[in-house]
């Protein structure tokens, strides 16, 4: 029985690489790689031998037959890819087409001789990690990791939604890095605050930057800046117990809330703020989210698209889990006549119809929510154009068919994106939220690297950041062994300055 990547697949390839037979794509080296939603199993080529399965980092991986509920449509979705593409061997052949592997390579030296470089990899999230990883795994370099948050993860911990275990369970691949032999791990370090860019530079051979995109791309309306208005990533870190959020930082009191955007991120509050709460006990949400979310008043939650339901920005397999749940109603709002075209006529494998066969309803957006279960609202085709209210929000006016449209909602969620903030000491783009660079190298900056959303904008799902970080230490390697990197100061001086972080 052959096996099928499911929904939480995190798209590292962790699974190619083990996989004797070469039946999973796209394999890094294709085209597709990236693109996917998910990897895919070769079921005419499979033969069960569970190597990707234990490889997996998010447990994303089953045996087609053991496949119930939500997760039964991948075993279609696995095959349905190779029905369309031909990524390996010749058309219709099923046979195993066996990896072209080399000999294993261990070397771990510094290139180009002399002692072991000294790196410190800023930022404990994926981005950070996969380098970390890649130095440890391919060099004997020493690694200073530094986070300027208590608790090491950065997106694992604070930004996956607490219902989406297995997604964070690749932070226990990652945390067994930490105790490495030439690791040192020193938490609550922020750069700019307690140590400077300047100072990590003349202290280290090299310095990476894996610092994310921590703020919210604005919606650009008037009244964004009302009580009420607040950004996907503070409901995001609020949920997830981070302390840069205060406890009451999400306002729970309104039936209705929208929330602005139709990607991953938007799906993700959805869910949550309609979640039954019983069912988020023993997650990792934070207890003071669900301790609110007992005593909100959250009944409805509207889902803004600008664009139509076959180019939402969510991913498919995150929309299928999303219509896939059984106690929570969802709903397509129909008063757009493009809308029920475009889910009629879709065609599998497009997003628009795995909205096929869900209710549709032109609701009265001045009217409460209806009595009943809690449910989730799609409404394509309709832009915010204000905010409106005195000092809070009391309802958004989005663009409709005809006039434009007051929907009366007490909260509304901007999840139209993040951007990255300025690192204290690094040049930044203001336009891309991104630090400049080539190939992962700091424009004007000699052994000053990036990685991540820092480096390539808010793309890329968590597997992206770990061909990024390869490139970004190939650069890194390659300018140790062509004597790039600048003299060091290699006294002693930072190691006070951490004493009592870890």
């Amino acid at each position: 029985m052959a096996y099928a990547i499911t929904q939480t697949c995190c798209g590292d390839a962790s699974c190619v690489a083990v996989c004797p037979v070469n039946c999973i794509h796209p394999t890094p080296d294709e085209p597709d790689f990236g693109t996917t939603d998910v990897l895919h199993v070769d079921p005419r080529a499979c033969i069960d031998c569970g190597a990707c399965a234990e490889a997996c980092p998010v447990d994303a991986i089953f045996p087609v037959d053991a496949l119930s509920g939500p997760l039964k449509p991948y075993a279609g979705i696995n095959a349905d890819y190779y029905a369309a593409a031909d990524p390996a061997g010749g058309p219709g052949d099923p046979a195993p087409n066996f990896h072209d592997w080399g000999p294993p390579v261990f070397a771990r030296t510094t290139p180009g001789g002399g002692e072991p470089l000294d790196i410190a990899v800023v930022g404990t999230g994926p981005a950070g990690m996969y380098t970390v990883q890649d130095l440890l795994l391919r060099t004997n370099a020493r690694v200073t990791l530094l986070d300027r948050l208590p608790v090491a993860g950065g997106l694992i911990r604070y930004g996956v939604a607490p219902d989406h275990p297995s997604t964070k369970r690749i932070g226990e691949a990652f945390a067994r890095f930490h105790a490495h032999p030439r690791l040192r791990l020193r938490l609550g370090v922020e750069v700019g605050e307690h140590v400077t860019a300047q100072e990590l530079a003349d202290r280290h051979d090299a310095v990476v930057y894996a610092v994310g995109a921590a703020s919210a791309k604005p919606i650009g309306v008037p009244g964004e800046d009302l009580a009420g208005s607040v950004a996907a990533t503070t409901v995001v870190a609020w949920y997830n117990g981070s302390p840069d959020v205060v406890d009451d930082a999400v306002d729970l009191s309104s039936e209705r809330v929208v929330v602005v955007g139709s990607g991953n991120v938007a799906l993700d509050v959805a869910r949550i703020l309609t979640a039954d709460p019983s069912g988020l006990e023993g997650t990792s949400i934070a207890p003071r989210a669900l301790t609110r979310l007992k005593a909100g008043k959250v009944r409805e939650v509207v889902v803004l698209a600008r664009r139509g339901p076959d180019t939402a920005a969510c991913s498919r397999t995150e929309l299928l889990a999303l219509v896939g749940q059984d106690t929570v109603d969802v709903v397509v709002d129909g008063a757009d006549p493009r809308t029920a075209r475009t889910i009629d006529s879709a065609a599998p494998p497009g997003k628009a119809a795995v909205l096929r066969g869900i209710a549709r309803e032109v609701v009265d957006w001045s009217a409460p929510p209806p009595s009943g279960r809690r449910r989730i609202v799609f409404r394509f085709h309709s832009a915010p154009v204000a905010l409106v209210g005195d000092t809070g929000v009391r309802g958004l006016r989005v663009t409709g068919p005809g006039d434009d449209v007051e929907i009366t909602a007490g909260l509304v969620v901007r999840a139209v994106g993040y951007r990255g903030t300025p690192v204290p000491g690094l040049p930044f783009d203001e336009g891309t939220g991104t630090v400049p660079h080539v190939g992962g190298r700091v424009a004007d900056r000699p052994g000053t690297y990036v990685v991540g959303w820092i480096k390539r904008g808010s793309t890329g799902g968590i597997g992206a950041n770990k061909a990024c970080a390869r490139e970004t230490v190939d650069a890194l390697l390659d300018d140790a062994a062509r004597g790039r990197l600048p003299a060091r100061d290699r006294r002693t001086g930072l190691a006070s300055r951490f004493r009592g972080r870890s």
